[in-house]
């Protein structure tokens, strides 16, 4: 792993690089949820934002405007349309939007009490994919990407009485987009994480890192931003149980870098200790609990704490395997990681896109490893600057939330891109940031294999820029039989570790035939049995994802009565049931100490 000395130098790049106007830790906070029922207009034509000359429309649907007269001419009305659930997504809640995508308004009414010398903010989760958020009519701001949170400061907008926000949200896939057009996942719809109306102080903590200097045993090093008028102030950050109160000076610009020596217990799956950490200012207190552990690499190996850890695991999709649709809740996270615990995980990739803060935050307290990703995936659009700018975007978003998640292990900037020079420099400015913002964790990124006769070399040149190699297979599936698995070997270009983020094959839950037939249990099973045994021959892998826990829906998969556009490489149906490779995986992951 390439770590750097000049960790003071980082925290300042670091300072000015997260000033990216996101308020974390949402759930210590003073808020207001707006989840629940909210007012839906399905727009396909955009009728209530474009004119008929396809002008903006400054009184569009936004400002959910009433009659003011018997012969007032307004075609649309919250009050009387349809509703949606939030969050939660468009496409299962209403069978006639199962295949939409385009426009759907969302409203919702809110009750509001002014506090003197308050700020107010309406913070999102998620909307997928483009939002644009009008309070009281009047334009909040707008945001791009699908699985990043965002807020908006609306002191200004909001009233101290009855309230209303609309969203505008557009879930069309555009080829310049982040993910682009193609995607094997299904393209969920609306506002699919919580909504929250944030009050802060004046001046409040908005953002702030703590975690183990990677370079220094027992310093705990990191950096606070205060937002208002009043940020040369005293903040302390305490750890009461370990009895540590520690003077933070922050300057003029309400940026203040702190280190200490601290005598703490590590976080591990084994003991995924949390301490609870306390941001206290003039006019605040913020609670977060935070894990401490050291992660790196040394050669082919991963070091945990300065342990070597074989990375047990799964690849998961952020679909509800609760209630079906887009997985949002603490319900659905408990859901998914139990399974994967059962499984016999340590770790999980968490594909193809950040997933949302309830799974990252209960894989700290139930000491679960995950690799968290940006959705830069097959064939964006590399030359493409307003792409890169999306891509830069998430990654910053992602890293911002969940940089003092201990679970969180790696950050990967990509999945299955096609080699290309334009390629490789898009993905090294991404790494090269992602160093700069988080100096703590590993990078890696799933990528393609070079197959000459029966070896598989790892030679991609992205690998140059990686701590960990992800590596996407599907031998016995995509190429090659099931009795060919075993006879590649496998050579590397690099004093790396290796991860294979991706490898199976489909099954239909209840179907039996013999190994060679496709879609049965048996056939799945003997692709994981005889993968299990030709990596178990690589001496420098060190851990796998396999794809993937639960069959997941996909508009790439319309087989009838196999798949029914649902992707069914799933160890567990999209009912809850194991399939054989489930016990098979999981025999092999019981017997690694």
């Amino acid at each position: 792993m390439k770590m750097k000395n000049i960790f003071l130098a980082f925290l300042f790049v670091s300072a000015f690089l997260f000033g990216q106007n996101q308020i974390i830790n949402i759930h210590n906070r003073n808020t207001i949820s707006l989840n629940g029922e909210w007012s839906i207009i399905i727009d396909p034509y955009e009728n209530g934002y474009y004119n008929y000359r396809y002008e903006e429309n400054p009184n569009g649907y936004f400002k959910n405007a009433k009659p003011k007269s018997k012969t007032d001419l307004i075609e649309y009305d919250f009050d009387t349309a349809d509703k949606l659930i939030v969050p939660g997504d468009w496409n299962t809640q209403r069978d006639d939007l199962f295949f939409y995508e385009g426009t759907v308004w969302y409203k919702k009414s809110f009750d509001y009490k002014i506090q003197p010398g308050t700020r107010t903010f309406i913070h999102f989760g998620a909307v997928n994919y483009d939002a644009k958020v009008y309070v009281n009519g009047m334009k909040a701001g707008e945001h791009t990407g699908g699985f990043t949170p965002f807020n908006f400061e609306i002191t200004g907008l909001i009233k101290d009485s009855d309230n209303f926000v609309v969203v505008k949200v557009d879930n069309k896939r555009i080829r310049e987009g982040v993910p682009t057009v193609n995607t094997d996942w299904w393209n969920y719809g609306g506002i699919t994480r919580d909504v929250n109306i944030i009050t802060t102080p004046a001046t409040f903590i908005e953002d702030y890192f703590i975690q183990l200097d990677p370079d220094t045993t027992g310093k705990v090093t990191g950096w606070i931003i205060l937002n208002g008028d009043k940020t040369e102030q005293t903040v302390k950050i305490k750890i009461p149980e370990t009895g540590i109160n520690q003077d933070v000076e922050t300057f003029g610009e309400g940026w203040g870098s702190f280190s200490f020596i601290a005598d703490l217990e590590l976080w591990s799956p084994g003991s995924p200790k949390l301490y609870d950490v306390i941001i206290e200012t003039e006019d605040e207190i913020i609670i977060d609990k935070i894990g401490f552990r050291k992660i790196e690499t040394e050669g082919t190996n991963v070091l945990l704490n300065g342990e070597s850890i074989f990375l047990k695991g799964i690849s998961i999709h952020e679909e509800s395997p609760v209630n079906g649709g887009r997985a949002h809740s603490h319900e659905d996270a408990e859901a998914l990681l139990n399974s994967a615990v059962k499984l016999g995980c340590n770790y999980v990739r968490l594909a193809h896109y950040p997933h949302n803060e309830n799974m990252v935050r209960l894989a700290d307290k139930m000491g679960i490893l995950v690799w968290s990703e940006i959705p830069v995936y097959w064939t964006i659009k590399w030359e493409n600057p307003d792409t890169y700018d999306l891509a830069l975007q998430q990654l910053v978003d992602m890293i911002v939330r969940d940089k003092n998640r201990a679970s969180v292990i790696i950050w990967s900037v990509a999945n299955e891109t096609p080699r290309s020079e334009s390629r490789l420099n898009f993905l090294t400015n991404l790494i090269e940031h992602a160093r700069s913002l988080d100096p703590t964790r590993l990078i890696s990124a799933a990528t393609e294999l070079t197959y000459n006769g029966r070896t598989i070399t790892i030679d991609d040149p992205l690998s140059f820029e990686l701590d960990i190699i992800g590596a996407n297979q599907y031998l016995g599936w995509y190429s090659n039989s099931i009795e060919q698995i075993n006879e590649f070997t496998w050579e590397t270009k690099f004093n790396k570790p290796l991860v294979i983020s991706e490898f199976g094959a489909g099954a239909l839950y209840g179907f039996h035939a013999d190994e060679q037939t496709r879609w049965s249990e048996e056939y799945q099973d003997a692709v994981y049995r005889e993968q299990l045994k030709m990596l178990s021959k690589v001496d420098f892998l060190r851990g796998m994802s396999p794809w993937i826990l639960y069959d997941f829906r996909s508009p790439r998969r319309p087989l009838p009565k196999i798949q029914d556009f649902w992707n069914r490489k799933g160890l567990i149906s999209n009912e809850g049931k194991l399939k054989k490779a489930f016990y098979t995986l999981q025999n092999f992951y019981n017997s690694i100490k």
